[in-house]
């Protein structure tokens, strides 16, 4: 049951291969232990049975006995069917003895003839005076049945053959086999179970990345390796770094996706920009074309017109140009700038454009920064065409510098209209004009690109009805002395 669950995962899973690997080892090691248990018991029991036979050969060796006496005893008639009793030889009643002449074959003792088996031990021994000087029993087959036989010499030249059944001892190792191999089974089946228990529990994590990877092929990004309730290290740093590893990946497919829906509507936008000021061209050049301009006013007019959507065009190309420098972050000229000079000047152009305006500037004296100044115009441009361009000519604006904790703040606030919260969340969005207004919508990402190309960042505080007011922040790294 246990093999044919691992078969179904597959002998090549890592389950299977721990599984095959744990039994493997413990087959080895049942099989190491029952060869030495065996040879152990083997030679423990032969060396019982050889220490009898020796002995008993030694016991008759020294009595100096010949073959005609022990034909004269008396005890000898109590032979039967070559065996002797317990009293008279070996101590079991597996041993046998024989009498062979000097050609090895059994002999008559007294008034009865060799058996069968006596036969059997002559014919199965080789050189019977061989046997007297080994100082070991050897291995005969007696009747297809397993013995040790030794030899001893008596005075006049007779040879009598020492012999006992190992049948017993061959049985009892085949029972104790039989008995190791069934253990061992049952222990290689209860290891097999063990093993495959213990594998699917500490694989489990595993088995979850499986399932997390998938739900995330299939575009659940969101999905993540849960935690098991008792996790090895390992597997534990593997998780935690997995996790880690996909929260990245769902944060790039997300910026990507951001960025190709941005690209998508920028180029949409773009599109629509670019294609208004084409098609106020192209039908004063089919009017003209068709000589439908034939008053003087009306040609000037339309020139005019070509013209300044010409010069809208150029303006829209240049800030897309801007913004496209921004991206590939340009190398800008640092050097020490006043700013305080730039805002002041910023301040006298809004009088200039729009005299009714009432405008307050919080930069005295002078405060140096190291920064590229052609941004810094721009920022403030932007900044300043914002506020004329989206609020009332009578709306006061307020340009206000100031050096706090090693970094420098400019901010332009107005006391217009202000935004709404899903107005403000998109002001920086390129092409985005607040309900349609005027302008190309390019500025405030300007803005955005030139302060971070700095190291800045850019702030807006706004709400209906309470005006805008826009903070550009640059890092202390800016600031000169």
């Amino acid at each position: 049951m246990i093999f044919l669950r691992c078969h179904s995962r597959g002998i090549h899973s890592l389950r299977g291969k721990l599984t095959l690997a744990n039994v493997a080892l413990l087959a080895l090691g049942i099989i190491v232990a029952t060869a030495v248990s065996l040879m152990g018991m083997r030679y423990y029991l032969l060396d019982q049975i050889d220490s009898e036979l020796l002995k008993t050969r030694d016991s008759l060796g020294s009595t100096q006995i010949t073959a005609r006496q022990i034909d004269s005893l008396s005890a000898l008639a109590l032979v039967r069917d070559g065996r002797i009793p317990e009293t008279q030889g070996p101590p079991n009643s597996d041993s046998l003895f024989a009498a062979v002449d000097g050609e090895g074959r059994a002999t008559t003792i007294g008034r009865f003839k060799p058996t069968e088996n006596q036969n059997d031990l002559a014919a199965a021994v080789d050189d019977p005076r061989a046997l007297t000087g080994d100082a070991e029993p050897h291995d005969v087959s007696v009747g297809g049945n397993p013995y040790r036989v030794t030899a001893v010499s008596l005075t006049d030249g007779t040879t009598i053959l020492l012999a006992t059944s190992t049948d017993a001892l061959h049985k009892g190792m085949a029972k104790a086999l039989k008995l190791d191999l069934t253990f061992g089974v049952l222990l290689l089946a209860l290891l097999a179970v063990l093993t495959m228990l213990s594998v699917s529990r500490r694989l489990r994590p595993l088995e979850d990345m499986v399932e997390t990877s998938s739900a995330i092929a299939e575009g659940d990004l969101a999905r993540r390796v849960p935690s098991s309730h008792h996790p090895t290290q390992e597997v534990e740093q593997l998780r935690l770094a997995l996790n880690s590893m996909l929260h990245q990946v769902e944060s790039a497919y997300r910026t990507r996706e951001r960025s190709a829906t941005q690209l998508r509507r920028f180029v949409a936008d773009a599109s629509h920009e670019l294609r208004t000021p084409l098609s106020a061209i192209r039908g004063y050049l089919q009017l003209y074309d068709k000589g439908m301009l034939r008053e003087p006013a009306e040609r000037k007019r339309a020139w005019d017109r070509m013209t300044g959507e010409a010069d809208r065009m150029a303006r829209l190309v240049d800030e897309l140009l801007t913004l496209a420098r921004l991206d590939q972050q340009p190398e800008l000229r640092f050097k020490n700038v006043d700013l305080s000079r730039l805002v002041r000047d910023a301040a006298e152009d809004l009088r200039a454009q729009q005299p009714e305006r009432p405008v307050s500037v919080g930069a005295e004296g002078a405060l140096l920064i190291h920064a590229d100044e052609s941004g810094l115009r721009q920022i403030l441009g932007n900044l300043v065409a914002n506020v004329r361009t989206h609020t009332p000519a009578d709306v006061a604006v307020t340009l206000g510098l100031e050096r706090v904790d090693g970094v420098v703040r400019l901010c332009v606030a107005d006391e217009g209209p202000g935004l709404d919260e899903e107005d403000a969340s998109r002001i920086f969005d390129r092409f985005f004009r607040a309900g349609g207004g005027a302008g190309s919508g390019l500025g405030m990402a300007i803005v955005q690109g030139v302060a971070m190309a700095h190291g800045g960042e850019v702030a807006v505080r706004t709400a209906p009805g309470e005006g805008l007011a826009v903070t550009v922040t640059l890092p202390a790294k800016a600031c000169g002395g």
